[in-house]
């Protein structure tokens, strides 16, 4: 029997842990052993349920993400295969709206929008979210030609630069920062858009123009959309998916699937040792230790290279060049006829330029039906990031009044509003920012770790942040392992279906 020894439990290494078990169930001699430094399973996955303080029902809150794509099929594919498909939970888009902040004042995002680019001319024309000067400045984008790129040349750039060479500084400011960088919780001026939107590097080449290129999509998306309407009695198709139970569900039914006995938390890696004739030896921090022909390690960089520094000093090296920045998530509770202000949106955006504590707040009883009991409010506001890591120090009592104080001042909430409860997340050096230079650290390690037999890495750091991306890079982990023993494990499938 083959053992994989899998470090971390978050969902790359709960994806890694699954896909061994369903090796193990195609009838191959192979079974995982995994071990996470937290007392729970799921990394930064984590909902809670919140009784009521008053009445009957619960509070949803999720601590960390609150959703995947849905276009990128992963999650979809696991929650068919452990039978949780039908609690995915849409979005209730008959209240979709967001706010940014401009200028002190909240904006409604214009119609149109995909990403930063409009698509439509009067919201964008009509909006009071950019000067004249600066929808202007947006337009010329149409006749600004794209980028020289030699045939074989790398293409990147950081986005600060894309966007103020296509559309100016005003879009990168008030629609770009917030909405592509704070997705990522990265600075502009250093995140590489080859490792984390190449696509919109291939649009100016392709269509050499952003806007063109966006029209071009929507009108395509608006096309899909008619050729295949929602069914009735079918879930609508909305771009963001959670689980009717928060996104723990997700994480929970993988755990569930592999099978936790062979799962064991509250205890780290304190050393990673590979065997001169071949094999894999673990020391504990509770003194034991583990053995195995393989090891995955499908924890944070910066967690991973004192661990691989003693097997390979390249790769090592590679990983402590990828930063990465902390944040936290505060949860506030609140009766619906005390917070005073309009519910019917899915959240606010407060632009690095605001300079304002607070980064974005999410209406998550709004967006997600079911988050909170009938005549309650759960919002949800975001602090930290690259720019201002000295927030992280305060208490989380400090914290809360911040939050607090910021939806008064931003979102218009009712100074004599009483919480119900608050809930603070810590997410301490939790997301990696994919600077320029990213995927050739990644090429870097893949390719070392390719000639060490039985290694390999997973996880958010490398070649995407996202739920489904850390799914399919702790499966990607484990093909690399069985092929090299031989194993040839086919690839998941799920029907066809149109997600968007």
């Amino acid at each position: 029997m083959k053992r994989i020894i899998i470090i971390g439990g978050g969902v790359a290494g709960l994806g890694a842990a699954y896909k061994v078990t369903r090796a193990a169930l195609e009838g191959h001699d192979v079974e995982f052993i995994l071990l996470e430094k937290d007392p729970r399973l799921g990394g930064k996955i984590q909902t809670e349920f919140v009784p009521d303080p008053s009445e009957k029902g619960r509070f949803i809150v999720d601590g960390g993400p609150d959703c995947f794509l849905t276009e990128k099929p992963a999650c979809h594919r696991i929650a068919k295969l452990t039978g949780i498909f039908d609690d995915e939970l849409p979005t209730d888009d008959s209240r979709k709206r967001t706010w940014i902040l401009s200028c002190g004042k909240l904006h409604q995002m214009p119609d149109g929008v995909m990403m930063f680019a409009p698509t439509k001319f009067l919201p964008f024309a009509t909006t009071g979210l950019f000067s004249w000067s600066g929808k202007i400045r947006m337009g010329r984008d149409l006749f600004i030609p794209p980028k020289k790129v030699a045939p074989g040349e790398f293409n990147d750039e950081t986005l600060e630069s894309f966007v103020v060479r296509r559309m100016g500084r005003e879009c990168l400011d008030r629609l770009a920062e917030p909405l592509v960088g704070g997705v990522h919780a990265s600075d502009p001026k250093q995140m590489s858009l080859a490792a984390t939107f190449p696509r919109l590097l291939e649009m100016e080449q392709n269509y050499g123009s952003l806007l063109k290129a966006f029209i071009a999509i929507r009108r395509k998306v608006e096309e899909m959309r008619r050729k295949y309407p929602t069914k009735p009695g079918e879930k609508p198709r909305t771009f963001f998916t959670s689980f009717a139970n928060g996104m723990q569900q997700l994480t929970d039914s993988m755990a569930d699937a592999a099978g936790r006995a062979c799962m064991r938390t509250g205890v780290s890696v304190t050393s990673l040792q590979h065997r001169p004739k071949g094999g894999w030896h673990t020391l504990l921090s509770d003194g034991s230790s583990v053995d195995g022909d393989a090891v995955i390690v499908a924890t944070e960089s910066w967690t991973a290279e004192p661990l691989l520094r003693p097997i390979d000093r390249d790769i090592a090296d590679a990983l402590a060049a990828i930063p990465a920045s902390s944040s936290a998530t505060i949860s506030i509770a609140f009766h619906e006829n005390e917070v005073g202000f309009d519910l019917n949106a899915f959240g606010v955006l407060c632009p690095l330029v605001e300079n304002r504590a607070l980064m974005a707040a999410t209406y998550s009883s709004t967006k997600w039906p079911g988050r909170a009991p009938k005549g309650k409010v759960l919002l949800r506001g975001f602090v930290g990031g690259p720019h201002n890591q000295e927030i992280l120090k305060r208490s989380d009592q400090e914290l809360v009044q911040i939050v607090l104080t910021e939806f008064h001042e931003i979102l218009g909430l009712n100074p004599f509003a009483k919480p119900l409860f608050s809930r603070v997340f810590r997410w301490v050096l939790g997301m990696p920012q994919y600077t320029l230079g990213h995927l050739d650290r990644i090429v870097l390690i893949e390719n070392r770790s390719a000639q060490i037999p039985g290694l390999a890495l997973a996880g958010g750091s490398y070649r995407g942040v996202g739920i489904p991306n850390c799914i399919e890079s702790g499966e990607r982990a484990v093909s690399k392992i069985l092929s090299e023993w031989g194993i040839d494990l086919p690839e998941d499938h799920i029907e066809e279906k149109r997600y968007y």
